[in-house]
């Protein structure tokens, strides 16, 4: 995919060539100095005019006529040199991926040096590229019949550096594997729930295990009875769908201590059982399952590059339906930790199962818990769609959690709990909880529920319910499954240090 040369030329026969303009673009020489003198001195006339513009995520596309062997010259348009950022690098990049996608080309030049400002160094502008390049081109091809003649794609990329051809390969491969990792989220949330049942998603994460080397365990339903698992044999009672709790193990150091367990919300489709959605909320319920697909992803990530950490990854996956055998508003279940819930929301089931899983993570050594899950309309009201809630109960834990997710363009938003919401979910009269104490703070209600299983673990829940899909496409972005939170926890994984 990826080819690194120290030198372009004019005479260098390419489809075309992406060149990185800034307010400073004046100074700039290389690439940008030769290709204007080739074209006798017409970009720079161009750019003063403005014609080609270097305004924040603006594309030009100029033909050289025959004056350059490179048929295009892309310029993108970085802003103001003093203010590009990463993540704002990213979507630059992916603004011209998804501009070229269209262009039946087959192959990129990339002049990597104009990309580079005093905060972006070279290792950083290749990482933005092959990332942004994952990210801007994919597309979830459906199932609608396809034409006859196959779409042309950018199959390779070559980019021009005068920095370390080895340096530049590495970050460059680093960003393409984070790309396809969130990809393959994405793609996993965007199936129909007929598509990818508990079963499907079972046998996916045992084709990952069988790829890059991880232990696996996938329970059956017999298993979860014998081991107590009540909270998440209770959500499957409704379903002609068999159960599974998924379990895949990482190890990277010589010792299975100092574990992280990654714990995803797999509820391949939400009926809201008896407390059933109306028409307009049931539809998009297939993507319940963006916790789950988010843990594969970075677990994805996790098996490519292999960082020097422990990590268990933990599913538990069916689908919420109604019928004769379901469960019911005010049934009392017993979950695998032995504290007993009463059911006041059958369409608060992801805690549900949420409860057992991170039981069992805690039983497979993990010390450290971070949870997905898309558990809460409420979080959406709070927050929007562009903001992932998060809660904790370690300082310093989530601390790192939110670094990764800085990192990863990926924002979260830290909302409170306190001693009176972990009351109110205490606050059955029938059982040790309840799983819906009412409406107000209803996202918080969600995590303290979780945090009761957590207790003193080090423990950050992530509620991804506005952030999981997007309807309206971005820079980086597909309308439907966005594969948040799948960078984070690979990140937290590859920088995770032990607060001694």
């Amino acid at each position: 995919m990826f080819t690194v040369k120290n030198t372009w030329k004019p005479s260098l026969e390419q489809e075309c060539l992406l060149i990185g303009l800034t307010d400073q673009h004046s100074g700039q020489g290389g690439t940008l100095k030769e290709a204007d003198q080739a074209m006798e001195g017409q970009i720079s006339v161009l750019i003063k005019e403005g014609d080609i513009s270097w305004k924040k995520k603006s594309i030009t596309i100029i033909h050289t006529l025959g004056k350059l062997s490179t048929k295009k010259l892309v310029f993108v348009g970085l802003g103001k040199k003093k203010d590009v950022s990463f993540e704002g690098l990213k979507e630059c990049f992916g603004k011209a991926f998804k501009q070229l996608k269209g262009s039946r080309l087959s192959s990129v030049g990339v002049d990597l040096d104009s990309f580079l400002t005093d905060d972006i160094e070279v290792p950083d502008a290749a990482h933005a590229l092959s990332e942004a390049f994952a990210l801007a081109t994919y597309e979830f091809e459906g199932y609608k019949q396809k034409p006859n003649e196959p779409e042309r794609k950018i199959e390779g990329i070559t980019v021009f550096t005068n920095a370390d051809v080895e340096e530049v390969k590495a970050s460059l491969t680093v960003g393409y594997v984070y790309g396809k990792g969130t990809n393959s989220a994405r793609t996993l949330v965007n199936l129909p729930g007929n598509m990818l049942t508990a079963s499907d998603l079972a046998q996916y994460a045992l084709e990952l295990a069988e790829k890059y080397g991880f232990e696996a365990e996938v329970l059956e339903k017999e298993e979860m009875q014998n081991l107590g698992m009540g909270a998440l044999l209770a959500v499957n009672q409704g379903s002609e769908q068999p159960p599974k709790m998924i379990v895949l193990k990482y190890q990277g150091k010589d010792e299975w201590k100092d574990v992280i367990g990654l714990v995803g919300k797999g509820i391949t489709f939400d009926t809201g059982g008896y407390s059933i959605k109306p028409k307009d909320g049931i539809v998009g319920m297939k993507t319940d399952m963006a916790g789950a697909a988010a843990v594969l992803g970075a677990m994805e990530i996790i098996g490519e590059l292999k960082p020097e950490q422990n990590v268990v990854a933990v599913i538990p996956s069916t689908d919420n339906m109604i019928s004769g055998h379901a469960f019911k508003p005010d049934d009392v279940i017993t979950s695998m930790s032995g504290k007993t819930i009463e059911v006041l929301n059958t369409d608060a089931e992801g805690r549900l199962v949420l409860a057992d899983a991170i039981t069992y993570a805690k039983q497979h050594g993990a010390e450290y818990l971070v949870d997905v899950a898309t558990l809460t309309g409420g979080v959406i009201i709070a927050l929007g769609n562009e903001m992932t809630g998060a809660f904790t109960n370690n300082e310093s834990f989530f601390e790192q959690v939110l670094e990764a997710s800085v990192e990863a363009g990926e924002p979260m938003w830290r909302l409170p709990i306190t001693e009176k919401d972990k009351e109110r979910v205490r606050s059955s009269r029938m059982a040790d909880l309840n799983n819906s104490p009412g409406r107000e703070g209803h996202a918080i209600m969600g995590a303290a529920f979780i945090g009761e299983f957590a207790e003193d673990t080090p423990w950050v829940h992530l509620d991804i319910a506005g952030t999981a899909t997007t309807n309206k496409p971005s820079e980086l972005n597909a309308v439907g499954g966005t594969g948040v939170m799948t960078r984070t926890l690979a990140l937290l994984v590859e920088r995770f240090e032990v607060n001694e």
